[in-house]
């Protein structure tokens, strides 16, 4: 069964929490595809993905290069964003498809704008809201996006 998970976060400690608990649970070959308005934490969420898993250096929105690989973490991460992106023929030029299976965790800022474009398994975020609170839904998209977000969850919710 395929459980959609709701938290609450708050601040963006929470924000960079999360997404390191999913960077520590994370396994080679997870893709994160990840939705919400401008400012809802995309990118903050990215950030603490990089440091769960060990990624060094800084990690930034990829708005203008729109894919950057991170290695020298545990897996490497690729870090996509698709909202500049206006038509799937550039999807091709960027390679990213290729990506997708290069072997490490990929997070994808505004899936939502190419969903034919992401495996079938992946997970699915949703984070809505501004400012210091906000809510973020995780919605596994098959077994492989299952299990990672019960395992981020569960480790959110012992207050790791």
């Amino acid at each position: 069964m395929l459980n959609t998970v709701q938290l609450t976060l708050v601040g963006l400690e929470d924000t960079r929490r999360l997404g390191a608990l999913l960077g520590e649970t994370a396994e080679e070959g997870d893709v994160l595809a990840l939705d919400g308005p401008l400012g809802a934490g995309k990118t903050s969420l990215t950030q603490g993905l990089a440091a769960g898993l060990g990624v060094p250096g800084r990690v930034l929105s990829p708005t203008f290069a729109m894919v950057m690989v991170h290695d020298g973490g545990r897996l490497p991460l690729v870090h996509a964003d698709l909202y500049r992106v206006g038509d799937p023929s550039e999807l091709e030029e960027l390679g990213f498809e290729e990506q997708l299976q290069g072997g490490g965790v990929v997070a994808v800022e505004w899936a939502g704008r190419f969903p034919e474009a992401l495996p079938q398994d992946h997970l699915a975020v949703a984070l809505d809201g501004l400012g210091d609170e906000r809510s973020v839904t995780l919605t596994p998209r098959g077994p492989r996006g299952a299990r990672w977000a019960a395992a981020a969850a569960s480790r959110w919710r012992a207050g790791e």
